[in-house]
């Protein structure tokens, strides 16, 4: 099977016989971690090749099955190109023509390299498997009946079951910090789902506590959105899932009893992710799993143009002016920097904090998850407090996150 191939050194025939002055050509097969996409996934039972090919000035990509491929280097290979190099499992070929026509050949024996083609039915070990239909995966369509993962949906299979790995990973430090409080051990499992939406997560964190982990769970969702709330508890009893449950309210707002064991929260968009954190804060919560999303807050105080016209700053910080120029930057930097602040305002709040990548990059940018386990040792306390007031004294900002997350004292 033929991995790759490169062919250079064009004849004056280029243009003729491919339409434009191509100068190179690159050919690679696409392995199991270079399949991108829904089509390249679907065929790849089939080896499939990605073409890179080059002018002076442009690039143009193409793919090609093993047949058009072999067919493609057959044509082109020491005719349209005096130059052809092959590389297969086990040999390098060489094409060579030379400029009276003559066609070389040269082989010689290659290492043998193990190329993991993407098989037909892959499976991975995930939480929720695949080919078993789970009824709420299959309601909220990332499931056939049949319990196939549906293509558009993969992203979004994924993304669940990184985040019950995530779940699962600290899932035992909670139920032992349960033992050492005796009134919780004897209730259920108590996790609050701030700004749940459309709840994949709320009802795929249920059906991981109750069916796969067979923990006595309770669930509440919360959304400020009536016809996403309505939908999901419509969807909750007619799968007759009796310890689900959501309401319509305000993060900032939200009272019940105030006992969480496990607050999370998914793109809860700017400050309403530090409401959660402060609520999961004030309440003693054990663990904290938020996924952040649009950090305006800090990106504002940091418009240092507005701040000036309305006399709220003089200047920027002469040390982040750079960081600061340029808007995309800007933004990025903000949200980076409001991230740092709250992993810091966590631990000086006594939890033992990490910050993970939720999800790959390419799937969504808003792919860091913010993982915080309540501790009992709270020494570390004022450090985290000091560094946190470090930051934001040399940001020029207000104390906004501080008192949010109700740990300025600290």
């Amino acid at each position: 099977m033929i991995l790759s191939a490169t062919l250079s050194k064009p004849t004056a025939a280029v243009r003729e016989t491919l339409g434009k002055d191509f100068i190179r050509i690159k050919i690679k097969l696409i392995t199991a971690s270079r399949a991108k996409n829904v089509q390249e996934k679907a065929a790849a039972d089939q080896p499939l090749y990605f073409a890179e090919m080059f002018t002076k000035t442009q690039v143009f990509h193409k793919k090609m099955t093993a047949a058009e491929t072999e067919d493609f280097l057959a044509a082109h290979g020491g005719k349209t190109f005096h130059s052809c190099v092959e590389c297969t499992e086990t040999e390098e070929i060489t094409i060579l023509a030379n400029k009276k026509g003559k066609v070389s050949r040269l082989s010689r024996p290659l290492g043998v390299t193990k190329i993991h083609l993407l098989p037909p039915n892959r499976s991975k070990n995930y939480i929720i498997p695949e080919g078993s239909p789970v009824p709420f995966l299959v309601h909220l369509g990332v499931m056939t009946a049949e319990g196939k993962v549906i293509a558009a949906k993969h992203d979004k299979f994924r993304q669940i079951n990184r985040f019950l790995e995530y779940v699962d990973d600290i899932l035992d430090e909670v139920l032992a910090a349960r033992k050492a409080r005796p009134l919780s051990e004897k209730s259920p499992l108590r996790v609050v789902d701030f700004g749940s939406g459309k709840s994949y997560l709320t009802f795929a964190v249920q059906y991981f506590l109750s069916e796969i982990r067979h923990i006595d769970c309770e669930i509440i969702g919360l959304d400020l959105k009536e016809d996403v709330i309505a939908y999901c508890s419509k969807l909750a009893a007619r799968l007759q899932i009796k310890n689900l449950h959501f309401a319509v309210g305000d993060i900032a707002r939200y009272g019940e009893d105030g006992r969480s064991d496990i607050v999370i929260t998914l793109h809860a968009c700017d400050t309403a992710t530090d409401y959660a954190l402060d609520y999961a804060v004030r309440h003693g919560t054990t663990a904290i799993l938020s996924v952040p999303c649009c950090q305006h807050e800090l990106n504002d105080q940091l418009d240092y143009k507005k701040n000036v016209a309305q006399g709220t700053n003089s200047e920027a910080p002469s040390p982040f002016a750079p960081l600061l120029k340029h808007g995309i930057l800007k933004e990025r930097f903000a949200a980076l920097a409001t991230d740092a602040l709250r992993a810091e305002y966590l631990e000086a709040a006594g939890y033992r904090v990490q910050v993970l990548e939720f999800i790959d990059m390419t799937h969504t940018p808003k792919n860091l998850l913010i993982r915080a386990l309540r501790k009992e040792a709270k020494s570390e306390r004022s450090a985290a407090g000091a560094e946190a007031d470090a930051l934001t004294n040399a940001l020029g900002l207000s104390q906004t996150f501080g008192k949010l997350l109700g740990v300025s004292e600290t």
